[in-house]
């Protein structure tokens, strides 16, 4: 074979080979990548964070998400042995109906030294009782305002020592340390009082808060009516929510601390005479639970 012939042919191989290696590569670009196995990273970057989604909202109500969701300490393959409530019921069974036709008005996050006077003073303009929760350092604080809030006739409940939205998440000893705390602060100012209602702040129930409470003689109190007066929404807008949405039975969700109160005491002017104009208004029952 001539040298001629065995350049062309040589030159015929090398395109060929470039030929092939150019339908590959052009066949590799259309199949998708195939996800790694065992390596623990993520498929793609771009694929939704757990810190991404919403908090839960299965039970409204203010800040802290997971309300009535449940028990931190659960497994997720552990089958679920939670009470679960009925439509007549809170999370985890706390109440939201005052079992009458009777409504109730619930004052968190007290006592204050600005607002819990002036609520005070208003409902005993208008003759009505009500139940505050308390907060425990608030308690300790301002022992004069749980004596008068005991002194007018006012149901206490017990809203954990300093508004701890994750108690629910701890152990049972240390939410019993917690409620135990707070209520030693309240009857340090008001040796008789009775705290027959325990409040989880922000709502956020879990099954051993509900049973700590239970265990220490209070029923957990939840709420049927929340006019988010602890947003500041103004005046207006809280007794335009709390009319339209308060039923026979309601509890009804209000704050006399925590931020400025100036919309719920304005608002409490005109929502008192208008609710007696409707309904019976009552303190919570302070006997045995």
């Amino acid at each position: 074979m001539s040298a001629s012939t065995l350049r062309a042919a040589g030159m015929v191989t090398l395109v060929l080979a470039a030929l092939l290696g150019s339908a590959y590569a052009l066949g590799r670009s259309l199949v998708p990548d195939q996800p790694h196995r065992g390596t623990g990273v993520a498929a793609s970057v771009r694929a939704p964070h757990y810190g991404d989604q919403p908090p839960s909202t299965d039970f409204p109500g203010p800040p802290g998400g997971g309300y009535g969701g449940p028990s931190p300490d659960a497994s997720p393959s552990a089958p679920d042995h939670t009470p679960k409530a009925d439509d007549s019921e809170g999370p985890y069974g706390a109440e939201v109906s005052t079992g009458s036709a009777r409504i109730a008005l619930t004052f968190d996050d007290g006592p204050d030294p600005h607002w819990t006077p002036q609520v005070l003073a208003l409902l005993k303009e208008y003759g009505v009782k009500a139940t505050f929760c308390v907060v425990g350092e608030n308690a300790e604080s301002h022992p004069d305002l749980v004596r008068s809030i005991v002194a007018d006739g006012h149901t206490v409940c017990n809203h954990s020592w300093n508004h701890d939205i994750a108690l629910g998440k701890r152990s049972p000893g240390a939410i019993r340390d917690d409620l135990l705390r707070t209520n030693d602060a309240i009857r340090a100012a008001a040796p008789d009082a009775r705290i027959a209602y325990f409040r989880q702040p922000g709502g956020a129930w879990t099954y051993p808060v509900v049973s700590v409470s239970e265990e220490m003689g209070m029923t957990p109190l939840h709420w049927a009516v929340d006019p988010a007066d602890w947003q500041a929404p103004g005046a207006a807008r809280i007794a335009e929510t709390v009319l339209a949405q308060t039923r026979p039975g309601s509890i009804v969700l209000l704050h006399d601390a925590g931020g400025d109160r100036s919309g719920t005491v304005e608002a409490l002017q005109h929502l008192l005479p208008e609710l007696l104009s409707r309904f019976q208004l009552e303190a919570l029952p302070t006997g045995t639970t």
